[in-house]
């Protein structure tokens, strides 16, 4: 499997957790019930998926084998990508906080809470579209076939010995948790 294939693949199961944090951001923002453990939780899945096995692989591996092939890091759509990785960490870092206030009973927190899930989700889905139409097939461009394999198998490596085993399947049960918890 190419390796643009692999991250878009990757990209469709974040898609489903934006789905779900945005649903119960607009929950919580209504005064409906929703478990600020939810929001914890979400913290966890961008944490340890979205950035522990997704963005590992783009900024350890795609971005550099782009930049070996004359795409630069600043000023183009790397450094546009590595700007949106990190805003979305501090969302990420602010939603888990206020959802922890929240959790300890601090009814202020809540606004913070629906504001950092709702910019996420609004950060991510650009930068998911971004991905998927500029910066994947550029990708497909400019890194040879024979390179495209070695990127591959690059993935599997962080996967396996970076994120450590058993952690990607951890990630997809932990999505599909999220998204039950919305149903009900």
């Amino acid at each position: 499997m190419k390796a643009a294939d692999i991250l878009m693949d990757e990209h469709r199961v974040i898609e489903r957790v934006l789905t779900v944090l945005e649903t119960a951001a607009q929950r919580l923002e209504s005064a409906q019930p929703i478990s600020p453990a939810f929001f914890m939780n979400a913290a966890d899945f961008i944490k340890g998926f979205a950035d522990g096995c997704h963005h590992k692989k783009e900024e350890g591996v795609l971005f550099v084998a782009m930049m070996a092939h004359g795409v630069p890091d600043r000023g183009g759509p790397i450094g546009v990508m590595l700007a949106e990785h990190e805003q979305g960490r501090a969302f990420t870092r602010a939603m888990l906080s206020a959802a922890q206030r929240l959790e300890a009973g601090d009814q202020s927190a809540r606004g913070e809470v629906v504001s950092n899930a709702l910019g996420y989700v609004t950060l991510l889905r650009q930068h998911i579209f971004k991905e998927d139409n500029i910066l994947f097939p550029m990708a497909d461009r400019v890194i040879p076939p024979a390179e495209q394999e070695k990127v591959s198998a690059d993935f599997e490596r962080v996967e396996h010995e970076e994120t450590g085993a058993g952690v990607h399947e951890k990630y997809l049960a932990l999505a599909e948790k999220l998204e039950k918890e919305v149903e009900n």
